[in-house]
């Protein structure tokens, strides 16, 4: 297995290695995933398609604002982990029966979906 941690440079330029952050951005990249792939189950069981695809542009957007269009998955976990903070607001906008117990799955489908436009995004 290739190394995939971060190197990082000290106060000193000394090289400093992280592979906390392989790992969190692996740990979200299973999350994200799990959470499209249950997109399909929220869309059917609320009967909410639109709304829920309303959504899902409102996080993409937000998104787009928070890591840019130029990102890589570790900055992209990063803001994941700060998500809770800001996607209630972003999704607000467009409420349906229910919406409130599927952000979980909505906020991590977008996550998914605007992952594929990392630098190191890999399948």
């Amino acid at each position: 297995m290739a190394d995939r941690s971060l190197l990082l440079r000290g106060a000193r330029g000394e090289r400093l290695t992280s592979t906390s952050v392989a790992v969190d951005v692996e740990s979200a990249r299973r999350d994200w995933e799990e959470a499209h792939r249950r997109l399909a189950q929220v869309e059917t069981g609320l009967h909410a398609e639109g709304a829920v695809h309303r959504q899902l542009r409102a996080l993409t957007e937000e998104l787009r604002k928070r890591v840019g269009s130029t990102f890589t998955l570790a900055e992209l976990a990063a803001e994941y982990a700060r998500a809770d903070h800001w996607a209630l607001d972003a999704v607000a906008q467009a409420p349906f029966p229910g919406w409130l117990s599927s952000l979980t799955v909505v906020e991590g489908a977008a996550f998914h979906l605007y992952s594929r436009g990392a630098l190191d995004y890999q399948p």
